[in-house]
């Protein structure tokens, strides 16, 4: 390969982007602090969106969905409660270490768990752009609690 039909490796290989230097110009949801690390316009990614998201402690989020992006969120520090479904009636939770999968357009809401530790994650969507769409849903009083039960995880009851 010559010189001029070389990639450009220099600026358009690998990037690194400093955990204090995150974008906070993204859409957000009430009770929430997103920010992007990886996306389109920052480093040129054409299909994952990656950043973090803080909730502090005893706080929640409103209903919210991502429209047809997949989610995979990874619980870095403190406790997380989902919830989701049309009224918010199912409940799971994870803690440092879990990862969490959020489906296309599933209603949910981020709760974090604890009194006293503040909620840190990562989060990674499946396009190059953020997109929540926050909704005005009435939740259920006491949602359901759904266990992760397979052949290595056995329901706890």
């Amino acid at each position: 390969m010559n010189e001029e039909n070389a990639p450009a490796w220099r600026d358009d290989g690998v990037r690194v982007i400093k955990g204090d230097r995150l974008d906070s110009n993204t859409p957000q949801t009430p009770g929430m602090h997103r920010a992007a690390a990886i996306n389109a316009a920052r480093v040129g990614a054409q299909k994952i969106w990656a950043g973090t998201v803080h909730i502090h402690p005893d706080a929640k989020t409103g209903a919210h969905h991502h429209g047809a992006l997949e989610s995979v969120i990874y619980v870095v520090r403190g406790r997380a409660r989902m919830r989701w479904g049309e009224h918010l009636e199912y409940v799971a939770e994870a803690e440092p270490g879990d990862f969490i999968y959020v489906p296309p357009y599933v209603p949910h809401q981020e709760i974090n768990a604890s009194a006293e530790e503040v909620l840190e994650c990562v989060l990674v969507r499946s396009d190059n752009e953020a997109v929540v769409v926050n909704l005005d849903i009435e939740p259920v009083e006491k949602p359901e609690s759904v266990y992760w039960v397979d052949p290595i995880h056995r329901h706890p009851g």
